[in-house]
């Protein structure tokens, strides 16, 4: 086993707990009945800082995820032709 192949892999292990990270950090969609009795006390600008910060964590989530499949692609080919 190469050194590249090491740095591949704990690149791997990395992002995905980054992704495991960011996605736990996501605010779920689903309200159920609480949300719907409730949903008029959110204010204007409440719900607007919680679409930024939702929509940043899933672009996020979406890049670490790329790099994921990328590395993990490279690391496949790397250890079949090492």
């Amino acid at each position: 086993m190469g050194a590249l192949e090491i740095i591949i892999g704990i690149a791997v292990i990395i992002i995905s707990i980054v992704i495991i990270a960011v996605v736990v950090l996501q605010k779920g969609h689903r309200r159920g009945i609480n949300g719907a009795i409730s949903g008029g006390a959110d204010t204007f600008l409440s719900k607007n800082q919680a679409r930024t910060a939702d929509v940043l964590l899933a672009k996020w989530t979406k890049y670490f995820a790329i790099a994921f499949f990328v590395l993990a692609i490279v690391a496949n080919i790397i250890a079949i032709y090492a």
